[in-house]
């Protein structure tokens, strides 16, 4: 049917992107981004809040977002933007197209816990994110 993107039409689209040379794809193979999930929960603890309320992001996830932000200067707002509309933000954060995408509030606390944790200083890519550009 036209208009229905067919079954191999994505597949196709993250081929062409890594024909092209998606830096974040680079980036994603190499950087084990799990090496920081032990840091990002011990800083990140939750008291027990009970049963109840959508679960929270991954904090791999977010904190990838971070980079995201740091490595192409965007604010919270354009980072939620970018994620929703980048086919390569996408690949790179392991959402699929009908992923749920963390809102700029979201990304906005994450890093705001972060800092209260005093985490934020060890794991912070905007003091010097060069070494990382894609």
């Amino acid at each position: 049917m036209l208009g229905q993107p067919g079954f191999f039409d994505l597949s196709d689209r993250y081929a062409a992107l890594s024909a092209a040379g998606d830096p974040l794809e680079r980036l994603a193979a190499g950087v084990d981004f799990e090496v920081f999930r032990g840091p990002l929960i011990l800083a990140l603890r939750r008291s027990d809040r009970g049963k109840g309320g959508r679960p929270p992001f991954d904090p791999v996830l977010m904190f990838k977002i971070l980079m995201l932000q740091a490595l192409y200067s965007l604010s919270d707002e354009g980072c939620e933007f970018q994620i929703k509309d980048r086919l390569s933000f996408q690949r790179f954060l392991g959402l699929g197209l009908d992923g749920r995408v963390p809102d700029a509030t979201t990304v906005w606390l994450f890093r705001e816990r972060l800092v209260q944790a005093k985490a934020i200083d060890k794991l912070d890519t905007h003091k010097n994110p060069s070494h990382l550009r894609p």
